[in-house]
């Protein structure tokens, strides 16, 4: 059975930096995507980047491209979404999810297996 389980939400000041993880289990990984997702309160589910763990190829959206960036650590079955220059308006759930190839990774309806989420809150 897969598993995503994500950590590194919190609370933190505008401008603060946090980096999330998704530790990924029972599935393999070749041919896969993990994507990260946020939710704020009222509103879609929007896509925030996405990596191929078997090549590392990555694509972020781009309302964040110049802040966040994606990774994984094969070795740890963990991708690791870094957040840097935080704005209250990146307040949301954040979600990791699995989808099977790395194509329309921005689409939410491309993932079938999701995390419980993670809250991240930016204050000003």
């Amino acid at each position: 059975q897969v598993q995503l389980v994500e950590s590194g939400g919190g609370l933190v000041q505008a401008g603060g930096s946090l980096r999330l993880s998704c530790e990924v289990s029972g599935r393999t990984f070749s041919g896969y995507t993990v994507g990260w997702f946020r939710q704020a309160p009222g509103k879609d589910r929007d896509f925030v980047a996405a990596i191929d763990y078997f090549s590392g190829s990555a694509y972020v959206g781009d309302t964040v491209k110049d802040r966040f960036t994606i990774s994984r650590d094969n070795a740890k079955n963990t991708v690791y979404l870094q957040m840097n220059t935080l704005k209250p308006e990146d307040t949301a759930i954040y979600y990791c999810a699995t989808a099977r190839g790395f194509f329309r990774v921005s689409l939410v309806e491309r993932y079938d297996y999701w995390g419980p989420g993670t809250q991240v809150t930016v204050s000003s």
